[in-house]
């Protein structure tokens, strides 16, 4: 039982501190996916939420505009990586990329939006990401010939805004 107290701490230390994700922090300590969720969440119930400390120490340790710049920075990635998919996608029309491409820039839109009012530093991209969503809505509807076209220059458009904005 000391044992599974120890690793019960260090599965704590590791997530809080070192912001270790649940399979890594699984992996490291030799502990099941459903054991760490179970600690977790016995935790919570006793009045230790592990997701609240960690918000509370990555907010004390590098301040809100950091973890905002983070969180936009990974969303980003995962926007990058959708983009990919839809432009590899060998079943996929043109018109439906470009209704896929205009969703995901409506949610990166909302996404940066709201980390703006947080931080405002950020939210000068959140105007350029609504000009590009909107861009995209006006492609699909007015200019369907020109999907395929508009797909390719997205994601190499979408990385500069980034470097002037970001």
């Amino acid at each position: 039982m000391a044992r599974d107290e120890d690793k019960k701490r260090q599965a704590r230390k590791r997530f809080i501190f070192e912001r270790q994700s649940v399979p890594t922090i699984c992996l490291a300590l030799g502990i099941s996916d459903s054991t760490l969720r179970r600690w977790k969440k016995d935790a919570r119930q006793h009045g230790d939420d592990w997701d609240v400390a960690r918000s509370a120490t990555m907010l004390a340790g590098e301040g809100l505009e950091t973890v905002v710049a983070s969180v936009v920075e990974d969303f980003v990635i995962l926007f990058q990586a959708t983009v990919e998919d839809v432009k590899s996608s060998e079943t996929l029309q043109a018109a439906d990329r470009v209704k896929l491409m205009a969703s995901l820039s409506d949610a990166f839109n909302k996404m940066v939006s709201s980390a703006g009012r947080v931080a405002p530093k950020l939210s000068e991209l959140g105007v350029a990401n609504d000009v590009l969503s909107r861009l995209a809505e006006f492609v699909r509807i007015e200019f369907p010939q020109h999907s395929s076209a508009f797909v390719e220059i997205l994601e190499p458009f979408g990385d500069r805004l980034a470097e002037v904005y970001g």
